[in-house]
């Protein structure tokens, strides 16, 4: 059975995409078979993300009804199988938030697992992703304004029927005038599945445009980044000497 993860910001700019990205290429290297999705129709970044903004084929050609889903996915090196949306202006069309359901459960069989790399806030689209979600991971900052966005989002994801894994605090250091993980956990009511630091590595990866795990997975934030994949599907984790 392919479960749909939802990944969820209540702002933007705290690192979803990154996480997204991270994670699936985590579990890939664990031997699942993981597909991420750019379901942020209206402004994606998984295609900038690794370099690739102008694509021949993208998840708007299956919206559109000209290929099927599984034609717009792409091989990463890292075996991770993606499929990005289109940065391109005139592909953008409200209408395709509702043929977006449709098209995602063409997904259903051909993998273990749907990382969707939602829209932030609490719009029409990201409410339609939650919708198709079985389940949804919170990605914030550990600062009080992008804690209490969080908050919101959670509670639609909740409305949407789906099951709260727990909270992904990225770029965290610490006496930076950070909140405190406590803090954080008794906001949102959930626990916190894994703790990123703030690395400089990470910048580097998006300079070489492929994932952090992927190009330095033996750096503090990709350990943290497969641990917390590894929570996802009960994985039993251990980083090599």
């Amino acid at each position: 059975m392919t479960k749909f993860v939802a990944v969820i910001s209540g702002k933007g700019g705290v690192g979803k995409t990154t996480a997204t990205l991270n994670l699936g290429t985590a579990l890939t290297g664990f031997g699942r078979e993981v597909v991420v999705v750019d379901a942020n129709l209206s402004n994606p970044n998984i295609a900038l993300h690794l370099g690739t903004p102008k694509l021949p084929i993208t998840l708007h050609d299956a919206l559109k009804g000209k290929k099927h889903i599984t034609e717009t996915a792409y091989l990463h090196p890292s075996g991770l199988k993606i499929i990005p949306s289109s940065i391109a202006l005139e592909d953008w069309n409200e209408d395709h938030i509702e043929k977006l359901r449709e098209n995602l459960l063409g997904l259903m069989g051909t993998c273990e697992l749907v990382l969707l790399d939602c829209p932030p806030g609490l719009g029409k689209e990201c409410q339609t992703v939650l919708k198709i979600a079985d389940e949804a991971l919170i990605v914030t900052n550990p600062e009080l304004p992008a804690v209490a966005d969080a908050l919101k989002v959670k509670k639609l994801a909740e409305k949407e029927g789906c099951n709260i894994l727990g909270i992904l605090v990225n770029r965290y250091a610490e006496h930076t005038g950070a909140m405190d993980l406590e803090s954080m956990e008794a906001m949102l009511e959930v626990p916190i599945l894994g703790v990123i630091p703030e690395d400089a590595m990470a910048r580097k990866a998006l300079a070489l445009k492929h994932p952090l795990v992927y190009t330095h997975p033996e750096s503090a934030a990709a350990i943290e980044f497969k641990k917390v994949a590894a929570k996802l599907v009960g994985h039993q984790y251990k980083e090599k000497l």
